[in-house]
């Protein structure tokens, strides 16, 4: 599952990528430069604020999990010759989406990204594995994609900053426990998400 879920991220998330990429490299390095000066652990900790939100922006509430933290280096760019970092916070829901009804949350997500402010730079409508990509005035990235059986996983990137540890998410997800390193496929039901049929239009 892992290797599916790399393989579509690799193939989806060219938007989302860490600060070490050429292809975006030269945008981000102007931006970069505007960007405050605080840790990567407190930039971590907005990330998972970011997530938490939008997760908690979701109702009927989703069973999710935290799946994974990763930091990465952002080659020569430096903060007051300090070198720098970039965090990324991962989420995947263990709430079964039929296919009736993923279209509709990733609606929700979207509209709530709007709300927030976010500019929303890419939506991927492919039928199979369809995708969203955000991004805050800060240039903190975020992406909601389906991926194998319909799995709906959630990362936030943060931009560049100062390098320092980085603790493991302290926000508490609301998920089933899993045993083992790999999150494992959706199996929670939900009487409003995996019901098989579209969401009702509202009346006129």
């Amino acid at each position: 599952m892992k290797m599916l879920r790399i393989a579509l991220i690799a193939a989806l998330a060219v938007v989302t990528a860490g600060c070490s990429s050429s292809e975006v490299s030269g945008e981000q390095r102007e931006e970069k430069h505007v960007a405050s000066k605080i840790s990567l652990q407190e930039a971590a900790e907005k990330a998972d604020a970011i997530m938490l939100s939008t997760m908690s922006s979701v109702q009927p509430a989703l069973n999710w999990v935290h799946d994974g933290s990763t930091a990465s280096g952002c080659d020569d760019y430096t903060i007051d010759g300090k070198q720098t970092g970039a965090v990324t916070r991962r989420t995947a829901v263990m709430t079964v989406v039929s296919e009736a009804r993923r279209g509709s949350l990733l609606g929700v997500v979207e509209r709530y990204w709007k709300k927030q402010g976010y500019t929303i730079t890419t939506v991927n409508s492919s039928k199979k594995f369809p995708s969203i990509h955000a991004r805050t005035a800060e240039d903190f990235r975020m992406s909601v994609s389906v991926g194998d059986k319909g799995q709906f996983f959630f990362d936030v990137v943060t931009p560049c900053f100062i390098e320092s540890e980085v603790a493991q998410p302290k926000t508490k997800a609301n998920g089933t426990p899993f045993e083992g390193a790999d999150v494992p496929y959706p199996s929670v039901p939900s009487d409003f998400w995996s019901a098989t049929t579209p969401i009702p239009s509202p009346s006129p």
